[in-house]
């Protein structure tokens, strides 16, 4: 089988924030680390991981929408080429699509409508969109009001209908689906699965792996700013065929196997252990996991563990 175009191409992603402690003293922050994604077109990855990993990070990481205090490193490449921060200006909201995890992307003093439509007035825009807002069980007239006029959850599926509108090459969907109601998250799951089968590539951003599961090709495992498996949905089919501690722990914790759980918590950027994060949560932790973790390809996948 022939092996699809590679359209995001992420290769040892660092990003950090400075920040001033006592006084005029300044501490970088290295939020994340040594993070790798690849995404093929047509095909949909899911990045998964608790809550302060650095997920939403990557998104803005990739779109060059990072705060004033926060500096990259590391490569990314957008079809073979690095994305500089003046190409990200000139593809995001065209070629690379963000559906962000925050409402308050929406501008609050521009009604809905012109809004997804980007300004455009022509028939065939405005008949899309009506189709769109059928499909998420908008009203036509939501179009006509305000993002303050909306709850929360019809917000949540005006932003995702921005994906819907063009024709992206990349969709980002950061935390979609917070405050819709499960038949909707199935339907907006659908819909990128359906961007993904078209050829678009689509990077989804979640917590929540049992979602992910039943949409995605991959799933990128995140675990305290890094990237510790990177494996086929298949292999989350059993415990066995995945390859790190943290995503076995993910499996365990599934509903279907017992929502198991583990002991610790993920740790804190300025209280990150020597070597693996993972080390001090991990039954096989010893004094070799304290050096440098490889992340090596094992088993048609990749890993960053040392057993």
């Amino acid at each position: 089988m022939e092996e699809k175009n590679i359209i995001l191409e992420i290769q040892n992603l660092s990003i950090s924030f400075q920040q001033y402690d006592k006084g005029f003293a300044r501490t970088d922050l290295d939020v994340i680390r040594d993070l790798n994604v690849t995404v093929h077109e047509g095909e949909m990855v899911a990045v998964v991981g608790s809550s302060g990993s650095g997920k939403s990070l990557l998104a803005h990481g990739i779109l060059g929408i990072l705060p004033y205090n926060g500096t990259i490193g590391g490569t990314i490449l957008y079809d073979g080429e690095e994305l500089t921060q003046k190409r990200k200006e000139e593809l995001r909201g065209n070629e690379i699509v963000l559906v962000p995890q925050s409402v308050a992307f929406l501008d609050p003093l521009m009604k809905i409508g012109p809004q997804i439509r980007k300004g455009k007035k022509d028939p065939k825009s405005r008949e899309k969109l009506n189709q769109i807002f059928e499909g998420y069980h908008l009203k036509q007239e939501v179009q006509e009001l305000y993002p303050f006029e909306l709850s929360g959850g019809m917000n949540r599926r005006v932003l995702v209908s921005t994906a819907m509108m063009g024709n992206p090459r990349l969709v980002i969907a950061d935390e979609p689906t917070p405050g819709l109601h499960m038949k909707m998250v199935r339907r907006v799951m659908s819909h990128f699965r359906e961007l993904a089968d078209q050829g678009a590539g689509v990077l989804l951003i979640t917590h929540d792996l049992e979602q992910a599961l039943e949409v995605a090709d991959r799933v990128v495992v995140f675990y305290a700013g890094t990237t510790v498996e990177d494996a086929d949905v298949k292999d989350f089919e059993k415990e066995e065929t995945l390859r790190h501690p943290y995503s076995k722990a993910l499996w365990r914790a599934l509903p279907q196997n017992g929502f198991q759980f583990i002991g610790g918590t993920q740790p804190y950027v300025k209280d990150m252990p020597k070597g693996c994060p993972f080390g001090p949560r991990c039954d096989k932790y010893c004094e070799k996991c304290k050096g440098e973790i490889p992340y090596r390809e094992l088993r048609g996948g990749k890993v960053r563990c040392l057993f």
